[in-house]
């Protein structure tokens, strides 16, 4: 469930290109203004206004928006204003410059969209960058790592509800024995995770469960915690079975660190708004005793705030 409040009656796209430029002008920017107008729309509008802007002033709108903002609150415009599949190819193109064994943004991209959504986010990354993502995940990744991620960002997974039982009961057993042997970046492991639908896996999974007297994560538990494939997996078999979890546990991280996380904070909110923010929030606040709209203004100030608090749909626009 969505966030984002956009009003049943909106204004021409022309009108929010005509406001935007409005807010540009003068010796301030208008912040809350944009916030007012881009925190309100949805992708869709997002894009016409887009379109409009560039029709009327010649600009990209994406460009003026850069050098007029600056900071957090830059970020979070600017994410929010691309359309989904190019934030996405923006996301996964930094995470695969900026790698590490602990980036965990290109699995999440992978396994926390739809298939479609996936292949729209590969295509976008094709236009972008003259190169495909797959090519650039396994240039940048190398042994366990590059094993695991290159098939999950090539994945194209079926997204219907039909399971076959007798599938998940063998590949329940497959997969406890590669555990047992402590075996993680076994082949036929990674091929499950990286090709079988989600409500497969969500029955391998749980026949894994009722065959062996506990969850699988908790079975991953016994491995070493210093073991940064290890995590990852954890983490890729979270974001197919239950990604609100997930992205509870990377929020909570983000938020009650040293020091905020901005990126981390700011790609959750951006990618989730429209999606299923409401249902992170509402575990965010089950497991932490704080509602995610106060755990974010609690670390967070200015017009950065208010952008993330309209996304979160708690400002009174």
């Amino acid at each position: 469930m969505a966030t984002l409040k956009v009003s049943d009656s909106v204004p021409a796209p022309s009108e929010d290109a005509e406001q935007l430029r409005t807010a540009f002008e003068g010796w301030g920017t208008n912040e809350d203004l944009i916030i007012s107008i881009l925190g309100h729309r949805s992708a869709e509008q997002r894009k016409q206004i887009r379109q409009s802007y560039h029709e009327t002033y010649g600009e990209d709108l994406l460009k003026t928006l850069d050098k007029e903002l600056s900071n957090d609150f830059e970020r979070a415009i600017l994410l929010w204003t691309l359309e989904p599949a190019e934030r996405d190819a923006l996301l996964t193109n930094e995470a695969t410059k900026r790698w590490t064994s602990s980036n965990q943004v290109l699995m999440e991209v992978a396994c926390t969209r739809t298939s479609t959504q996936l292949l729209h986010a590969r295509q976008a990354y094709h236009a972008r960058y003259k190169k495909s993502l797959e090519e650039d995940v396994a240039h940048h990744t190398t042994g366990d790592f590059r094993k695991l991620l290159v098939p999950l960002v090539t994945s194209y997974r079926y997204e219907g509800d039909e399971v076959n039982m007798t599938l998940a009961k063998q590949e329940a057993k497959l997969i406890h024995e590669k555990i047992k042997d402590k075996h993680y970046t076994d082949e036929d492991v990674i091929r499950i995770l990286s090709t079988r639908s989600k409500a497969q896996i969500n029955a391998t999974f749980n026949r894994y469960q009722d065959d062996h007297g506990e969850e699988i994560l908790k079975s991953l538990e016994e491995g070493d915690d210093d073991d940064k494939f290890l995590s990852l997996l954890r983490s890729t078999i979270q974001c197919l079975t239950r990604p609100e979890l997930y992205f509870v546990d990377v929020l909570r991280s983000a938020i009650n660190k040293t020091g905020t996380d901005e990126g981390a904070l700011t790609r959750i909110v951006t990618t989730r708004a429209e999606i299923d923010l409401k249902v992170i929030g509402e575990e965010y606040q089950r497991r932490n005793s704080i509602p995610l709209e106060k755990a974010i203004t609690k670390d967070t100030r200015g017009d950065y705030e208010k952008m993330l608090v309209a996304l979160l749909g708690e400002d009174d626009a």
